[in-house]
């Protein structure tokens, strides 16, 4: 389990002090509502009453130290439920504000309609029903589940538990085994933010030989960027600062030779201008993009377009340089690595598995979306259960509806696409023509 704390204000106490942050405010009671309290989110005064929307949490079993947990929805949130997806496939926020309403804690319909808010730049409003869900969800919680605890797991393959894993990647965590969201994709990024860089390392060591860790950009580049900063630390002796450092040179220079494509993206992204003798040379010139794989490509653009601020630092940017250098040497010396990591490249990548793909889509990262392939960019996409599995576990099925034809299907498969970065709108047309 990895988890990182959830409320801004309690992070903000803990840097500065309650007082810095509260400064004079006084508890105010007079029409002051009741809240359960709860870990995740404060409850505001200016929130509906609560009152419990009809979902809830059981424990399936207890297996090996581990509990597996379900949520399940009573007959009348299923009926919500069904009323949230016809709002939906109207494609008229309307719908859903009239049904939250009426259920003012229905929560696929607060992660809804929190997403219309942002796409129209409310943010304030956004993350209040961003809130107001996690309120909800945290209310449903059975008395021996715990977010923390490392040992409570809920199945992605169920419907019920899926608008759960939004929340966790939006605050950091994951609580199935099979990691449906991808979150490796994202927790080195995380750990480098906080400067957590012994625990970057020490996860690194942990995972690689069982989840070959190194075969992903994402950790080829954030582990030697951790040496990196570990080697610059003033507390540091001397020589334990030589060992990262030359560790730190020897990562770097296997990420670029094993992940060419990523170089001229992130130096065009930190807006600094490659030399001539990089930019023209062929192994990171224009090819270096155009013939990765279509896998490598999403992951790469993922990688870049998340981690570029991280290296922007005068001090990052010489090191690159340097090692990008010496990359150069090698790669004209014909270093056997260097084929070698060509052929690796060539074998695998070809296909990313359809968590990637989540991970990307929940991203909203634009270089990495325009990644995306066209299975998946051409079928609707629900944020509240973006790609869902192919072998879900029902638990109820929603009734068959009448009078909704085909043309209402690509009508709402052209909305979603539309939100993507690659869409193309003549193409679309021609599509239905």
């Amino acid at each position: 389990l990895i988890v990182l704390n959830l409320n801004p204000e309690t992070e903000l106490k803990r840097y500065f002090g309650a007082r810095a942050v509260l400064g004079d405010q006084r508890p105010r009671h007079r029409n002051r509502q009741f809240h359960r309290s709860t870990w995740m989110t404060n409850p505001k005064d200016s929130w509906p009453r609560f009152s419990r929307p009809g979902i809830s949490m059981s424990l399936l079993e207890s297996k090996d130290g581990i509990q597996y947990f379900a949520f399940e929805h009573s007959r009348e949130y299923q009926q919500v439920q069904f009323k949230f997806l016809d709002a939906v496939e109207s494609m008229d926020p309307n719908n859903i504000v009239a049904l939250l309403q009426l259920n003012p804690y229905h929560i696929d319909s607060l992660l809804q309609l929190s997403d219309v808010c942002r796409i129209q730049e409310d943010q304030e409003m956004a993350r209040d029903l961003i809130e107001r869900a996690l309120y909800s969800f945290e209310c449903a919680f059975h008395p021996l589940f715990s977010l923390t605890s490392g040992t409570c797991r809920l199945d992605y393959l169920r419907p019920e538990n899926r608008f759960v894993f939004p929340f966790l990647m939006m605050n950091k965590m994951t609580l199935c085994n099979s990691d449906p969201l991808c979150m490796l994709l994202l927790i080195d990024f995380l750990m480098l933010r906080s400067r957590e860089y012994q625990s970057l390392l020490q996860l690194y060591q942990d995972w690689e030989e069982h989840k070959n860790l190194s075969q992903l950009p994402n950790f080829a580049f954030s582990t030697a960027l951790c040496h990196f900063h570990l080697s610059q630390q003033e507390d540091m002796d001397l020589d334990e600062s030589q060992k990262y450092r030359h560790k730190a040179d020897q990562m770097l220079q296997n990420a670029l030779i094993m992940f060419p494509g990523v170089l001229i993206p992130l130096l065009d992204l930190c807006s600094v201008q490659p030399d001539a003798t990089v930019s023209s040379h062929a192994f990171f010139g224009p090819r270096s993009q155009i013939g990765q794989p279509p896998a490598l490509a999403e992951l790469t653009a993922l990688y870049v377009g998340r981690t570029y601020n991280l290296w922007r630092e005068a001090a990052v940017m010489l090191w690159l340089e340097e090692c990008v250098k010496e990359v150069l040497r090698q790669v004209d010396a014909s270093n056997p690595l260097v084929e070698d990591c060509q052929n690796k490249r060539k074998q695998r990548y070809q296909s990313a598995p359809r968590n990637i793909h989540r991970h990307v889509l929940l991203s909203e990262i634009k270089e990495a979306t325009s990644n995306l392939p066209l299975e998946v960019t051409t079928q609707p996409v629900m944020g509240f259960d973006p790609l869902p599995p192919l072998d879900s576990v029902m638990s109820y099925t929603r009734p068959e509806r009448q009078n909704v034809g085909a043309s209402n299907e690509s009508t709402l498969s052209l909305f979603f696409r539309s939100l993507l970065p690659n869409f193309n709108l003549q193409v679309s047309l021609a599509d239905k023509a």
